[in-house]
């Protein structure tokens, strides 16, 4: 079976990419496959960001990979925290501080559209292949639940399946984590990105 380096560190991404692509490919982490810098993103959005840790691993490596970038994009904030979804309040990249700003921020506001979004990158003999996920919603007004990570506690998916909406209000980290990566912006685009890997097969 071929192998995919994932240019991620995160332990849940690395598993949530292994289920998607399995009988495809083995998937395997940057450190596993030798690569331990720290790339530095630069670019201004998720894409360009996504793009930049691709790229890294293909030139130190010459190894087809795959990366992705993603966050946090409030209407109301004018699409804020966006790329600097983990650092919004420093760059400690210290969530429940990020989560604080955020609802400080949203005080007394009513329109609370937001949404996930995530750009996959898929590095194959060096070209780059983007895809995109999102995941729609809202900014609750509080803090509920115990699961997920990051903005999870405050975000109020419209879905919790496909077709099934949200009539509870329940926040990601009120659901199940795999019924969190059926909806996930970065399940659908990793799902994506496995539908183009079978086509090249």
């Amino acid at each position: 079976m071929k192998t995919l380096i994932f240019a991620s560190g995160n332990k849940g991404k690395i598993r949530e990419a292994a289920e998607i692509l399995e009988g495809q490919y083995e998937v395997i982490s940057a450190a596993q496959a030798g690569f331990t810098e720290e790339v530095e993103e630069t670019g201004t959005t998720f894409q360009e960001n996504s793009l930049l840790k691709s790229q890294a691993i293909w030139d130190a490596l010459g190894r087809d990979c795959f990366s992705d970038d993603s966050g946090l994009e409030v209407d109301a904030l004018n699409g804020a925290p966006g790329i600097y979804s983990a650092r919004y309040a420093g760059l400690d990249k210290d969530f429940q501080h990020n989560i604080d700003k955020v609802l400080a921020q949203m005080e007394g506001v009513t329109n609370r559209r937001a949404r996930f979004r995530c750009c996959v990158t898929l590095m194959l003999d060096g070209t780059p292949h983007f895809f995109d996920g999102t995941l729609e919603g809202e900014i609750g007004l509080e803090r509920r639940g115990n699961g997920g990570f990051g903005y999870d506690p405050i975000f109020i998916p419209d879905i919790l399946a496909p077709g099934v909406p949200n009539s509870q209000r329940l926040s990601i980290s009120e659901i199940s984590e795999e019924a969190k990566n059926q909806i996930s912006h970065r399940g659908v685009a990793l799902r994506l990105m496995a539908e183009y890997l079978k086509k090249q097969a």
